[in-house]
């Protein structure tokens, strides 16, 4: 015996059959013709490299850059196997917590293309 799906109100329907658009930071094309150049992803995997790396050289256990950073050890965890890419303030307070300037960590992001200013003409 087949159960028949449960039956939606038509105001939901309609909610249902709108799609919104995907994230992807593609908008739609400019209406003079000109063509819309995105920038190129960020290298999330350099990012993370970067943490573990730091972590290693001084054998710091999750533990102990928990406790000297001030940020949950949860946090880092998933911040170093790239579950999380955190925001700027936390980035800020590893560089502190390593004794490392913030670029040592978000310079990583562009390891994979050439950094925004820095292209010879």
């Amino acid at each position: 015996m087949q159960i028949p799906a449960p039956r939606m109100p038509p105001s939901l329907k309609a909610q249902a059959k709108v799609q919104k658009p995907a994230l992807t930071g593609q908008g739609s094309a400019p209406s003079d013709g000109r063509v819309t150049i995105l920038p190129p992803d960020p290298d999330l995997t350099a990012l993370r490299v970067v943490l573990a790396r730091l972590r290693a050289e001084r054998g710091w256990t999750f533990d102990e850059l928990a406790d000297r950073s001030g940020l949950a050890r949860r946090t880092l965890i998933d911040l170093e196997h790239g579950r999380t890419t955190g925001n700027v303030t936390t980035w800020h307070a590893l560089a502190h917590t390593f004794d490392v300037p913030i670029e040592q960590f978000l310079g990583a992001l562009c390891d994979d293309h050439t950094p925004p200013g820095t292209a010879t003409p």
